[in-house]
């Protein structure tokens, strides 16, 4: 993939993630900054990226759906559940480029989602086996191992459409 194609796959991710409350929105203009670097372009992009650490938590909320518009990216509702996929996706794809932790990781997910959201719910379910490990049959490198191959199973699902 290209550092455009990856770019664009790591600014829906923040956007993603910003839309459920996971990161601050000074991390998506950092985001909006890299895709630029990388070769991404769009006149709300440029303006996203300009934005201050100040102006960001005012300003993202407006410019992020006409930069992602731009692009060719999803813009995800706050708090919709296609945002919340959407960010559970993208922190598989932290967890495997070894951001987080598999605890870490789950405990994330567990923390935001619960067992409520269908698509996270075995991982809801290993964070609960982490807390239980000295009453099961199993080790933690046992469970790291299968949350490790949730993670793969979630970050197969990129979502960015247009060829960068």
């Amino acid at each position: 993939m290209t550092s455009a194609g990856s770019a664009a796959i790591d600014l829906q991710d923040h956007a993603a993630l910003w839309s459920v409350g996971e990161i601050r929105a000074s991390d998506v203009v950092s985001a909006a900054c890299d895709a630029l670097v990388a070769g991404l372009d769009s006149p709300a992009l440029r303006i996203l990226a300009a934005c201050t650490r100040a102006e960001a938590n005012y300003d993202v909320h407006e410019l992020l759906p006409e930069a992602l518009g731009e692009l060719g990216l999803t813009f995800y509702p706050i708090a919709s559940e296609a945002g919340q996929v959407a960010a559970a996706r993208a922190l598989a794809r932290r967890m495997l480029a070894g951001e987080l932790t598999p605890r870490a990781f789950t405990s994330r997910i567990h923390q935001r989602y619960g067992h409520e959201l269908p698509l996270t719910e075995r991982l809801a379910e290993l964070d609960d086996d982490y807390d239980v490990l000295e009453y099961l049959d199993r080790t933690v490198d046992q469970v790291n191992a299968e949350v490790t191959a949730e993670a793969r199973r979630l970050a197969a699902h990129t979502q960015v459409a247009p060829e960068f």
